[in-house]
């Protein structure tokens, strides 16, 4: 199995940048695509975007497009998400998550078997 431990997260204005990191330890992180998802105050763990293992294709939740990139780098076993422009609504914890599917580029939480334990990010208006 994969472990994941996020970073990068804290408080930014609107309209400020930030950018997260998930370190990926454990098996071969080529085996994964990778995902994130945020869990809003309230509200249901949501998808953000996702990459598939090679970064060939990637999804992005809609909102967020043209604001935020995921990215990889699978020889330090890192994906990123820089976030651009942030609003007050892009307020969550952030999550991680793998899917033994390396070629999928599922929005669907379901499709992740491993998870990391979250960053905060928030976004004062």
């Amino acid at each position: 199995q994969v472990q994941l431990v996020e970073s990068g997260g804290g408080l930014e204005q609107a309209g400020g940048s930030l950018r997260l990191s998930c370190a990926a330890s454990g098996r071969t992180f080529t085996d994964y695509a990778m995902a994130w998802f945020r869990q809003a105050p309230g509200k249901e763990r949501a998808f953000v975007a996702a990459i598939t293992s090679r970064g060939t294709r990637i999804n992005y939740y809609e909102p967020v497009k043209g604001r935020f990139t995921i990215s990889r780098d699978n020889a330090k076993n890192t994906v990123y998400l820089q976030m651009n422009s942030l609003k007050p609504e892009d307020t969550a914890v952030y999550y991680c998550a793998a899917n033994v599917d390396r070629y999928s580029d599922s929005s669907y939480s379901f499709s992740y078997s491993y998870w990391g334990q979250g960053t905060q990010v928030t976004v004062s208006s």
